[in-house]
Order: C-alpha cells, then sequence, then structure tokens
C-alpha cells in the first residue's frame, strides 16, 4: 500500500506515541504528552511534527524542530522513527525529505539528527549525507531486582526537598535547571531565559513528577537536582540530574538521585531509565554506581545544507 506523509492532527497521538514506544522503547512516550508538546511548542522553533501513514495507520514519526533556544542560529534537528514492524516501506526517507525542506525554508542549515547504533540504521544515515558526531547512551535499571545504595543522611547545612516544595515560587528551580543546562555536553548548546516558558513546558508537563524530583538544598540555596517523570505506566525517567556549578565535588546529585530513586520504588514504579552522553563520565559513573546498565547507543549525525 501507498505511504503517506502529513501533518500531525491531535487524533494521531495515540499512534504516535505507540510508535515511539516500539522503535525507541528506551523513553517515555504517552498521547497526553505529545498533545501537551504540540500544544505547547515554542513558536521560534517551527516545530512540524510529521507522520508516515499507510494502511489506515501511522507506521512513522518524524520530531522537526529549529534550535531556537541554541547560541547559534541556523540548526535544526529532525528525528525519525519507524514501527520496526513496517520497515523498509520508504516511509522513513519521505518523513526526512519533508522534514528537511520544512527546515530549509525556516533558515537552518546545520541539521542534527539521532540515530539508533545498529549496522542498517548507521548506514541508512550516511546515504542521505548525515556523518556521525557523538553518542549517546540510553540506559535502564530494573526497580524490581535492584538492590539501591542505602539512603543517606544529608550532611550538615544541606536539605533534600521535593519539586512539591517549590510549588509557590518555582523560579529558584528555574535558574538551577538554567544554571546545570548551559554546560551540559552536547552539539547545540541552549539557553534557558525565558522563565514562563519553562513554567508553561517543563514544570506544567505531563510527565514531570514534582513528588519524586529531588533539590539538594545547601544553606537555603537549591544546589543541585535529579527531575523525575512517570508516564503512568510503571516507568520513571531522570530528566535531568545536575549541579550549580559552585557546588560539584560534593557528590550532591547522586544524594538526589538516590533518595529520588527510593522514593520511585516506594512509589510502585518498576523501571528507571536514563540517558547520558558517552563523554559525561561523572553522570555515567553516578549511573553505574545505582546498578544501570546500558540498553541500548545512540549516534548523533550532522548534515550542512543550503
Amino acid at each position: 500500500m501507498t505511504v503517506i506523509v502529513r501533518d500531525v492532527r491531535a487524533e494521531d497521538a495515540e499512534g504516535f506515541a505507540r510508535v515511539r514506544r516500539a522503535a525507541l522503547p528506551f523513553m517515555l512516550a504517552t498521547a497526553e504528552q505529545l498533545r501537551f508538546d504540540w500544544t505547547h511548542a515554542h513558536p521560534d522553533g517551527h516545530e512540524r511534527p510529521l507522520v508516515a501513514v499507510a494502511d489506515g495507520g501511522i507506521i512513522g514519526t518524524a520530531q522537526v524542530r529549529i534550535a531556537h533556544d541554541a547560541p547559534e542560529p541556523g540548526i535544526g534537528s529532525v528525528n525519525v522513527y519507524m514501527d520496526p514492524a513496517h520497515a523498509g516501506r520508504g516511509g522513513g526517507s519521505l518523513l526526512l525529505r519533508a522534514a528537511e525542506e520544512h527546515l530549509a525554508e525556516h533558515g537552518a542549515r546545520t541539521l542534527y539528527s539521532w540515530v539508533l547504533d545498529a549496522p542498517e540504521n548507521l548506514a541508512w544515515a550516511e546515504r542521505r549525507g548525515y556523518a556521525p558526531s557523538r553518542s549517546a547512551y540510553f540506559l535502564r535499571l530494573d526497580l524490581t531486582a535492584a538492590e539501591l545504595p542505602p539512603l543517606q543522611a544529608p550532611p550538615a547545612g544541606v536539605e533534600l526537598l521535593t519539586a512539591e516544595d517549590f510549588s509557590a515560587d518555582p523560579r529558584p528551580l528555574f535558574e538551577l535547571d538554567a544554571l546545570t543546562t548551559a554546560d551540559e555536553p552536547g552539539d547545540v548548546g541552549a539557553e534557558l531565559d525565558d522563565y514562563a516558558h519553562w513554567l508553561a513546558t517543563t514544570w506544567q508537563h505531563p510527565l514531570f513528577d514534582r513528588a519524586l524530583t529531588t533539590v539538594a538544598v545547601v544553606e537555603g540555596v537549591p544546589a543541585a537536582f535529579s527531575a523525575a517523570q512517570t508516564d503512568g505506566l510503571g516507568r520513571y525517567s531522570t530528566g535531568m540530574t545536575g549541579t550549580a556549578p559552585a557546588y560539584r565535588g560534593r557528590g550532591l546529585a547522586k544524594l538526589a538521585k538516590n533518595a529520588s530513586l527510593h522514593r520511585a520504588r516506594a512509589a510502585g514504579l518498576t523501571e528507571a531509565l536514563t540517558g547520558n552522553d558517552t563523554g559525561n563520565a561523572p553522570i555515567l559513573a553516578i549511573n553505574e554506581w545505582f546498578g544501570y546498565q546500558v540498553a541500548a547507543r545512540e549516534v548523533r549525525h550532522v548534515r550542512k545544507i543550503g
């Protein structure tokens, strides 16, 4: 049957999430999350989610956006995911072509795309002009079987709070998030400077779990945090773990994440997921200490256009 590529519709959210979970089971994807993301997309990002449809159902998806929060202009991203049961039907190529045309129209000159580290996927990207750059791991922890490190009392002057404790004024968490995001490893930098947008898209995000997100506060100042996401299906994902530069080297991120993982297991969650740049040795060491194991690897690819 013919494969058709078109813009996503609100009713596509269930099918979009199903394909994402089938192609990339190491990341959370729910219909509620997708509808929220589509509704709250930043206008400067020119986001255009696409679907490939065949036989009356969605068989592939593409996430397409301009990196409006990057310090350099002209950077776009496109991530194509096909349902493994429908691979080889040309849907991925059609999605990529439509995405590249859209990004070029909005000024993109450098395109980034994540590709799972499998020979057929890497060859597919290479044939389309994409060259590999950095890589990252997907990590998984079985919360039903893992023996987490024992909880430790915070050192003097340090208090462990949850994001819920900042409900009256989340701005200190925004400022901490901005500090840690600024030097996160990656090809494309990001600058968090829009508090209103952060409130709408991060603080209010349906996956963001305020009860499990844990913050290490040093003498009243948020210094490190481990942000938690949950999907209502028993899965927990670390959205971000970071420490403000002035407080690094004190084990605060490890302290916060350990408390968050213990809370997650106590809440009945069964699987913990996270992702790390392969060059981020400190965080990889922390996750190995917790018992996380590498589930898959992905490779960031880049292509110049225009």
